[in-house]
């Protein structure tokens, strides 16, 4: 049991550092970095002194500040292979160590995917992994590099820093390039600098339990020194305080540092508050030791709960049932890539806590810890798992990097009250990497680590997904059930999903769902159930995720819109709510997010299956779970993204509502349609749904929604169309919202008469010439410029320059369309 020394503490909603005087300092140095996307000859074309137009002078270095990443826009280019390969990033810096003889460090939170580091022409080290945290010791080199007179010579007494980062293809390394996201590279998290005395905590770890009645608590403390090479004699402080900052307990101890591990304390705590995704308290745990007047400060935010997985039976937390109502998450974002900044990360974990989630798988390796302090304050219960994915099994560097990640993840994340299972894998049953397969080596590696992770941390669970033979090795294990979109029908889910259960001890079904492409409506969504053949059961086999060939499937035979995705996810929710042995479940995933294994999407290069897209844009499907999953009032009318509907004269149309209000009353077109009365069991939309004859042009809705007193509304305004339409033989292309500098223009697909062709999924390609260029490369359904129209519809943004710009959209067998901006 181990935990890496935080110096550097989150908040939900504040950052900053917590220093004492002549403590340990850390600051991020993140800004004014330099970076050249390619590889160098040598660590000496970093550092040698460049003369204004001579041959030193390129290649050409740009400007950037961290967290960068090199494959920010080109991880859904459309027309490239995302880059796989090397670059080098290098900045100066002021070393100045107030301690005598302490360390200078620095830490990086997680670098893409190996990575050399120099101090000047010295490596200091190298590191394997893309997604763990790491520290150098610069200490000796700093030392070094400042005695020789280049240091004032060439920089000023500053210190060069270069490091070079790689995300090349290798077979043995973790997770496999046949992975279903980008590999990134680049420093996409925060790189800090620290100074530390010479005797300095290296990590504090605790183990908190609690009763399921929560009336006795328990902390035990323990801590690591950093060896310094001697023995020295140290005063320990530890302070432990209630989450209204309240001191609960404090006490002194005097420790040798010639005992690397030390057993602190052990405290009682009577009736502690607990932690719980309703009521998330923390405690903080402040430990300082002293020698002389220097300090060393690590403070961790802690929890009391206590979780227990019933056998064959759902999951308690605090001794109550909690049914788990979970998601996941990538680190991927448009226009960023994997360098999400602590407000996008903030961003999007507040939108799944207000979506309903409470539970959280980290797919598919460790996360920022940006994203774990934001799952113990916003009360999201958290399985997050090593990259072992896909590929099969590597050789002894590989499996030594899957160790050492599992013991990383494990060290640094290990006081994280949200935490309740540790993932060892996922779709490890999927070869391709190697020319030989072997079950069996794949599953002593598997209870390797299961027993690894046991030893590193009694107190947590092991899980994989999707690897049957190897499902009695973990304590929890989740079956590949795609009910609705890779096989079968969606009504397949509860039967499959209990057959399941009563194969393992504990069953928790993560991934679930299917793609859908933002803005696309479809007037009969299922219509693609009839070509599925079942009682075949409802797991991706190989060959499931391509849109080509292989038997009738939802994944690549449906439309692909919203409409059907929101009610495969109606459905199962429906069904979640009535199954009482049921742990829980977790959607895959919330966002959409880059891969590089499905160019040929209707996105090319995104996974689709986000309940919002790249950028955070809300699909209809995130209401839907809200419906389920919030307690706050709301009410949401199916369609805000469905500009025209429709159908013949006089037929009647559905009008989907979802609320979790006690009864919703629709008006359409200023009359009441009637109130309806949720039942959650009454599918679609738990009964709140209308059969209504819609007018020919615009009407409008609105939707009042009561809990007792209480009561919300939400409005749409929708056209409905009700001429025939032929094939698409012409587009038109024009502008239909300008916010300062930032245009939006739509392209519509019209057949010979001019009537908009509703069902259209032409391919469209946009581009632009002049004082102006495209916004895209973002992964979204308005930000790519090759992309699938949604209802004979696409839209692209264009920033605009002072000065003239032409903007022109192509689709095959019609005439280019231009028009003119300025």
């Amino acid at each position: 049991m181990f935990r890496l020394k935080y110096c550097l503490l989150y908040t939900l909603f504040f950052i900053g550092f917590f220093l004492t005087a002549r403590s340990q300092e850390t600051r991020r140095i993140d800004k004014s970095w330099e970076f050249l996307k390619s590889d160098l000859g040598g660590i000496w074309e970093a550092v040698r002194p460049v003369g204004k137009g001579n041959p030193e002078a390129v290649p050409i270095w740009q400007q950037v500040d961290l967290p960068h990443c090199f494959n920010a826009t080109d991880g859904v280019d459309p027309d490239v292979n995302y880059y796989q390969g090397p670059g080098w990033y290098r900045k100066n810096i002021k070393v100045d160590n107030p301690y005598q003889n302490g360390r200078t460090r620095l830490h990086f939170e997680g670098v893409g995917q190996k990575t050399e580091v120099y101090v000047y022409t010295t490596k200091v080290a190298e590191h394997i992994g893309g997604y763990d945290e790491w520290v150098v010791d610069i200490t000796d080199a700093v030392k070094t590099f400042t005695a020789n007179p280049i240091c004032e010579k060439q920089f000023h007494g500053q210190v060069p820093i270069i490091v070079r980062a790689d995300n090349s293809r290798d077979l043995e390394m973790i997770p496999s390039d046949l992975s279903d996201f980008n590999l990134y590279g680049g420093i996409y998290r925060h790189l800090n600098l620290q100074y530390i005395p010479q005797a300095s905590i290296d990590r504090v770890f605790t183990k908190v339990s609690v009763d399921p009645q929560g009336k006795e608590g328990s902390l035990h403390i323990s801590t690591r020194f950093l060896r310094d090479g001697g023995s020295r004699n140290l005063k320990v402080d530890i302070r432990l305080l209630d989450p209204q900052g309240e001191q609960v307990a404090q006490f002194e101890k005097e420790v040798s540092t010639q005992i690397k591990e030390i057993d602190l304390a052990c405290l009682n705590v009577k009736k502690p508050i607990l932690w719980s995704p309703a009521q998330p308290s923390l405690y903080k745990l402040i430990v300082t030791a002293k020698t002389g007047m220097d300090s060393c400060t690590v403070e961790e935010k802690i929890g009391f709960r206590h979780f227990e997985f019933k056998k064959k039976g759902p999951f308690y937390l605090n001794g109550e049932r909690l049914l788990l109502r979970g998601t996941h998450r990538h680190e991927d974002h448009a226009g960023v890539g994997a360098a999400m900044t602590d407000s996008m990360i903030l961003k999007e974990m507040q939108l799944m806590k207000e979506m309903g989630v409470n539970f959280i798988r980290l797919g598919h390796y460790q996360q920022s810890r940006v994203v774990l302090n934001a799952c113990d304050s916003l009360g999201m219960l958290v399985w997050e798992e090593i990259p072992w994915c896909r590929g099969g099994l590597g050789g002894e560097q590989y499996q030594a990097q899957a160790r050492q990640m599992l013991t990383n993840m494990i060290e640094q994340h290990y006081n994280h009250p949200s935490i309740i299972i540790w993932g060892l894998g996922n779709e490890n049953d999927w070869p391709g990497d190697f020319s030989v397969f072997d079950k069996e080596k794949i599953r002593a590696f598997m209870k390797e680590l299961n027993d690894l992770s046991h030893r590193l941390d009694p107190s947590r669970k092991t899980a994989i997904r999707r690897c049957d033979f190897c499902k009695d090795i973990v304590d929890v294990y989740s079956p590949s059930i795609w009910a609705g979109w890779y096989r079968g029908l969606y009504t397949d889910y509860k039967q499959a999903s209990e057959e399941e259960m009563k194969k393992v001890n504990h069953f928790l079904h993560v991934e679930w769902g299917g793609d859908s492409h933002a803005r696309r409506h479809a007037e009969n969504p299922d219509k693609a159930l009839a070509k599925i053949t079942t009682g075949d059961g409802v797991d991706e086999r190989a060959g499931d995720a391509s849109l080509y060939g292989g038997a009738a499937r939802v994944s690549k035979d449906g439309d692909w819109s919203e409409s059907y995705i929101c009610n495969l996810i109606d459905w199962h929710l429906k069904e979640q709510e009535n199954m009482p042995w049921l742990t829980g479940t977790a959607y895959w995933p919330f966002k959409d997010f880059s891969t590089p294994v499905r160019p040929d999407n209707p996105v090319p290069y995104v996974n689709q299956k986000g309940v919002v897209e790249r950028n955070l844009n809300k699909k209809e499907a995130y209401y839907v779970f809200q419906s389920y999953w919030v307690k706050k009032p709301m009410v949401h009318i199916y369609g805000h993204t469905w500009p025209t509907r429709w159908g013949e004269p006089n037929e009647e149309k559905m009008i989907k509502v979802y609320s979790n209000a006690e009864e919703v009353e629709l008006f359409v077109n200023g009359k009441s349609m009637g109130i309806k009365k949720r039942n959650v069991q009454d599918f679609p939309a738990a009964g709140l749904r209308w059969m209504v004859r819609l007018r020919e042009g615009e009407n409008h809705f609105k939707a009042v929604a009561k809990n007792g007193k209480e009561m919300v509304s939400d409005e749409l305004r929708q056209n409905y169309l009700t001429a025939k339409w032929d094939k698409p033989v012409r587009m038109n292309l024009q502008e239909v919202d300008r916010e300062g500098d930032i245009v939006t223009l739509q392209a519509d697909l019209l057949d010979a008469k001019g009537v908009l062709c509703l069902d259209a999924q032409n391919w469209l390609h946009f581009s632009a010439v002049g004082d102006g260029s495209l916004i895209d490369n973002q992964g979204t359904s308005d930000g790519s410029r090759k992309v699938q129209a949604y209802n004979g519809r696409a839209m692209i943004k264009v920033r605009l320059a002072k000065g003239k710009c032409v903007a022109s959209v192509q689709s095959e067998g019609m005439e280019t369309t231009f028009v003119n901006l300025q």
